[in-house]
C-alpha cells in the first residue's frame, strides 16, 4: 500500500473520530461541517456518528434550533410577500388613477356618496337625518368630501360622537377626530365606553374608536337612499 494512499486513510480516520467527538458533544451535523471546515455530506456525517450517545440535553437544543429556523422563514416569506403585495397594488393604482379624471360631474359625485352611505349609513326607518360612522379615517374623510361637494355640508355643520372601548381615553379620541376632520370640539357629543368591553384589553393596534357624524337633512337622506335603487333599475 502506497504512502499517499495510507496517509489519506489515516487522515478520513481522524477525521471521522473528530467529527463523533464533535458530535457527542451535542453539535448538530451543520456545526460539525463548520468546526471541520471541510464540505462533508450530512448523510456521511449521520453514517459515521449513528451509534454516537448524544447528551440527554440535544432534543431541547434542535427544538429551539428548529424554532428560530422556523422563525426566521416566516420573517423571509413575510417579507417577500409585502414586496409582492406593494407591487401589485402599485400596478392597480396604475391601472385605475385616470378614474378620478372622472369624478368631476357632480351627478357621479352624487352616486359614490349614496353607495358610500348605502354601505355605512343610517336608514331612514331607523334614523332621522345623516348618520354615518366608521373606525377609518379615509371613509369618514371621503365621506365629508363628498358631502360637501354634493349638498355643501362642511365639517362645521357636523355633529360627532365617539364609540369607544372602556380602557380608552376619551378626550384623546376627541383630540384624534378633531383633528382628522376638522370638527370642533364643541361639536363633539359626549358618550360612554362599550359596558361590554370593561376588564378588557383594546388589542386592535391603533384603534382610535367608532366616529360618527351626524346633521339634519332627512331629505337628503331619503335621496341617497334612493339613488342605488335607481341605479339598479338601469341595470
Amino acid at each position: 500500500m502506497g504512502y499517499n494512499l495510507i496517509m489519506k486513510i489515516r487522515r478520513s480516520e481522524l477525521i471521522k473520530e473528530k467529527a463523533r467527538k464533535l458530535r457527542s458533544y451535542g453539535k448538530t451535523y451543520s456545526e460539525i461541517i463548520r468546526d471541520l471546515g471541510l464540505s462533508i455530506p450530512k448523510s456521511t456525517l449521520s453514517s459515521w456518528c449513528n451509534d454516537v450517545v448524544l447528551p440527554v440535553w440535544y432534543q431541547e437544543k434542535v427544538n429551539r434550533l428548529n424554532a428560530k429556523n422556523f422563525t426566521k422563514a416566516q420573517k423571509t416569506a413575510w417579507a417577500s410577500n409585502k414586496i409582492k403585495r406593494e407591487r401589485f397594488l402599485s400596478d392597480l393604482i396604475q391601472k385605475n388613477d385616470h378614474l378620478y379624471k372622472k369624478i368631476k360631474d357632480k351627478d357621479i359625485l352624487k352616486m359614490l356618496l349614496a353607495m358610500l352611505y348605502l354601505g355605512e349609513g343610517s336608514k331612514w326607518k331607523s334614523h332621522r337625518g345623516l348618520m354615518l360612522g366608521s373606525s377609518d379615517p379615509d371613509i369618514i374623510k371621503l365621506y365629508m368630501r363628498l358631502l360637501y361637494l354634493c349638498y355643501g355640508i362642511g365639517s362645521k355643520d357636523l355633529k360627532c360622537y365617539i364609540c369607544y372601548r372602556a380602557d380608552q381615553n376619551i378626550n384623546k379620541l376627541h383630540r384624534y377626530w378633531s383633528h382628522t376632520t376638522l370638527i370642533p370640539l364643541e361639536n363633539f357629543y359626549s358618550s360612554k365606553p362599550d359596558p361590554r368591553t370593561i376588564g378588557k384589553k383594546t388589542m386592535k393596534k391603533n384603534y382610535m374608536g367608532v366616529c360618527v357624524l351626524t346633521c339634519g337633512g332627512t331629505h337628503i337622506q331619503l335621496e341617497l337612499e334612493e339613488i342605488p335603487r335607481i341605479i339598479l333599475k338601469g341595470l
